[in-house]
Order: structure tokens, then sequence, then C-alpha cells
């Protein structure tokens, strides 16, 4: 018997894992802490 491949499914495959990983990454991301001016802040909320 002949062995034909699934290349099709080997795409799909990729794409999801590539997808999961891809959404993994950018749920855990972290965002760029900035410097901020606590008091700044507050004087804003007072107001």
């Amino acid at each position: 018997m002949a062995v034909t491949r699934l290349v099709r499914k080997g795409k799909r495959n990729k794409a999801v894992a590539k997808n999961l990983n891809k959404a993994i990454a950018h749920a855990c991301a972290k965002p760029v802490i900035k410097k901020v001016d606590v008091e700044e802040l507050k004087k804003q909320f007072e107001a």
C-alpha cells in the first residue's frame, strides 16, 4: 500500500498550535511599566 501524506491536516495542526501559543503569550504578556508620579495621581483623585 502506498503511503500518502495529509498535507492539509498537517498545516491545520501547525496553525492551531501556533495560534494557541500566540494566545498564551498574549495572555501572559506584562504591560510596560511606565514611570508614574504617585503624588500627581493622588491630587487628581482629591479634586
